[in-house]
């Protein structure tokens, strides 16, 4: 069993073509599993859920695909409530629906050498799971679920960790890559006798080309999310012991 993990594709198409290519010439997968974030932020977020949808992904809902189809955008801020109001007007009536009908996670066996996928933790969506996370955060987090191997994104920082006889691989960003390196990365697990192989997959895409496409886009604060695409970093990579 082989399954491809994409995660925070962020409206992506152009990154997420090419890692869909890339998985091809890999050898490709048995599944295929979007871990949330698929639109907020970039210029072609119907064509994500189209390309996905056509790839006969499932799908699990992120945060920010939770605000865009299931929250009062009156609650945000005004920037925010613009960039949801956009992302819905793009997306249509019919995929805003379809993406607030996405799951919280998506599992792969149900036993210790199972696999559990979620966006960021199976109880929320938007918590921070760092490579120095605590025991208390891990132990939490791992509280009542069976499967020992726990694929995520939400943090868009790629590692692997194991803790506890526990796996936890954070499979982010195919789309908006914030670890310095400027390639979408994704993964491919392969099931084996008691867990999984991962292996972690870098595929350059067309920035330049994505940086048009937000300018045509007409989508609002097009130089925020310019400058977020091409800085691929966080601020904060150095207060932590990666």
């Amino acid at each position: 069993m082989r399954v491809a993990i994409l995660s925070d594709l962020h409206g992506n198409a152009v990154a997420l073509d090419a890692c869909l290519a890339d998985l091809a010439a890999a050898g490709g997968a048995d599944s295929i599993i979007a871990a949330g974030d698929l639109c907020m932020d970039g210029p072609r977020p119907l064509k994500v859920l189209r390309r996905l949808k056509e790839a006969g992904a499932h799908v699990v809902r992120g945060n920010t695909d939770r605000m865009i189809a299931l929250e009062d955008p009156a609650g945000y801020d005004d920037e925010t409530r613009a960039s949801i109001m956009w992302q819905r007007g793009a997306l249509g009536q019919d995929w805003v629906a379809w993406l607030g009908a996405a799951p919280l996670t998506v599992a792969v066996g149900t036993g210790a050498d199972g696999l559990l996928i979620t966006h960021a933790t199976p109880a929320c969506d938007d918590e921070h799971v760092w490579p120095d996370a605590s025991d208390a955060q891990l132990e939490a987090i791992t509280a009542n679920i069976p499967q020992h191997t726990i694929a995520f994104g939400h943090l868009h920082l790629p590692y692997v960790r194991t803790w506890r006889g526990r796996t936890f691989v954070n499979v982010a960003s195919a789309g908006l890559p914030k670890d310095g390196d400027p390639r979408a990365h994704y993964v491919i697990l392969t099931q084996q006798t008691g867990g999984w192989s991962i292996r972690s997959r870098r595929v350059a895409f067309d920035i330049d080309k994505v940086e048009r496409q937000i300018r045509k886009s007409g989508m609002p604060n097009v130089a925020e999310r310019i400058a977020v695409l091409r800085r691929h970093r966080y601020k904060q990579l150095a207060e932590h012991q990666l």
